[in-house]
Order: structure tokens, then sequence, then C-alpha cells
């Protein structure tokens, strides 16, 4: 059986982990949102400055979740951990400042174009991390908890021990981050069903 046991959440205003507030967005702050979070888990990796939002709010909540659960990287194999993450809008929001690029300024911008696939962000975690486990970023109309759970208990029963999955709703300057740990070696945590993951997303 597998379990859910570590859940963060990030809105545009507030990040959550496991329920507990870790921080309010600063408004009077210079840095943005998602920087102000970067600079709240205090570690050093500048490619994060480089990201595109899709990134940086998977990139956040991937180093949140490792940091409620500082043994993740150390219990498990690089190829173990998988990551099953999904949204609706896709990499919309940086398709469309490359068109803006390319549109206004006649020159398209490589490092954004870089990021006009919603699974950079995927490759942006397992980069930091050294993970080598099973991959996947769907796009789907709405939240579904039964994909959740469909498809990570095919990546759970055939190699992966424990699976990093999340929403990442960033569009239009709207925040809905929902990221989870499930493991299957850990009971300290709820089932991993499609209830519990709808009752801890709060979408």
């Amino acid at each position: 059986m597998s379990f859910i046991t570590v859940c963060c959440h990030i809105n545009e205003n507030s990040c959550f982990v496991n329920g507990e507030t870790v921080l309010h967005k600063n408004e009077e702050s210079p840095d943005s949102w998602f920087k102000q979070l970067y600079k709240e888990l205090g570690i050093e990796y500048p490619k994060f400055y480089k990201m595109d939002m899709l990134s940086q709010g998977g990139f956040i909540g991937s180093e949140f979740i490792k940091r409620a659960k500082p043994d993740l990287i150390s219990k498990y194999k690089d190829d173990e951990i998988a990551l099953l993450f999904a949204n609706s809008k896709s990499s919309a929001d940086t398709d469309i400042r490359f068109k803006e690029s390319f549109l206004e300024k006649k020159t398209p911008s490589p490092s954004l174009f870089v990021y006009t696939l919603p699974n950079i962000v995927l490759g942006e975690i397992s980069i930091r991390n050294k993970w080598f486990g099973e991959n996947m970023f769907a796009i789907l109309p709405k939240f579904t908890p039964d994909f959740f759970v469909q498809y990570g208990t095919i990546l759970l029963n055939t190699g992966s021990k424990a699976m990093l999955a999340g929403w990442l709703g960033i569009s239009e300057g709207r925040v809905q981050v929902f990221m989870f740990l499930v493991e299957t070696e850990n009971t300290n945590g709820e089932k991993f069903d499609a209830e519990n993951i709808l009752k801890y997303s709060g979408l």
C-alpha cells in the first residue's frame, strides 16, 4: 500500500507545507513571489533565476517537500523516485511571452524557447536531484485525482518506491501549485487514493 506523506501548497499569497504556513507574500518586496520563496529556502542554485514560472513553481514545491523530508534523497536510489505532474494550460504563459518576443522584438528569445514545453520542469527537478526515475507530465481539462491514482499506481507497481506528484496551475498571474509525496515504504501518512488527494489539494 502507498501513502501520502508530505504535501505542499502555493497560491498567489501564501505557501503551506503539511498545512503549516511557511511564508506569506511580502507585497512591499522588490522580489517576485517565487523569488521570495526561493530565498526562504536558503539554498544556492543560480539556475533558478533562469527558469520560467512553471519550472520555478515545481522546483520550489519539490524543495519544500525535501525540506520536510530530509532523508528523501538518501533513502531512495536515483531511479526509485518517479515524477508525475499535470496542469490544464501546458506552458501557455511562456508560450505567450515567447510569441511576443518574436512579434514585438523580431528576435525569438532562446532562453524562453527552452521552456515552451511543460515537461521541462521535470528535467529541472531531475537535474537538481540527480533523479533518473520514470516521469510524466500530462495536460488535463481539470484537476483529476483519479489520474494521479491510476497512473501513479502503475509507476509504484513497476519499480518506483516513491513518487513526487503535483498540479502546477500557473497562468495569467494565477498560482495554484499542489505537490505531494507518495511512498510505498512509509506508513506515516494518509492512504494514497482519490479521496485523500482531493481532500489535501483543496482544489
